[in-house]
């Protein structure tokens, strides 16, 4: 069964940074973009950047984590990581990667067809 697992969410302060991982099981993770939506509190789920399966080039959907929010495959672990700077209280949500089954990127949720029960971060003030 394939399968997304992430993990690295917290309680952290403003300014100050998390490394998110989502592994994969079941299915050729390194063949497909990966792609970490979130979703805020009385907010829909929301694109925020992706890795495509094939170059491995970025794509930001959210232009304010722009110079904050990188992300990385490790091929060989069949993980992604989102690595989170800079911090602000309107980073909270609920982070969940996806993948869906082809190498390039999209923003619309419905495309993903493997996902992750989601890991949480705060942000306080």
């Amino acid at each position: 069964e394939a399968q997304l697992e992430e993990s690295g969410g917290g309680l952290v302060q403003v300014g100050g940074s998390l490394r998110l991982s989502c592994a994969a099981s079941g299915f050729n993770f390194d063949d497909y973009a990966i792609g970490w939506f979130r979703q805020a509190p009385g907010k829909e789920r929301e694109a925020v950047l992706c890795i495509d399966g094939t170059d491995g080039s970025s794509t930001y959907y959210t232009e304010a984590v722009k110079g904050r929010f990188t992300i990385s495959r490790d091929k060989a672990r069949s993980t992604v990581w989102l690595q989170m700077n800079n911090l602000k209280p309107e980073d909270t949500a609920i982070y969940y990667c996806a993948a869906p089954k082809a190498s390039w990127c999209h923003s619309a949720p419905y495309m993903y067809d493997y996902w992750g029960q989601g890991t949480q971060v705060t942000v306080s003030s």
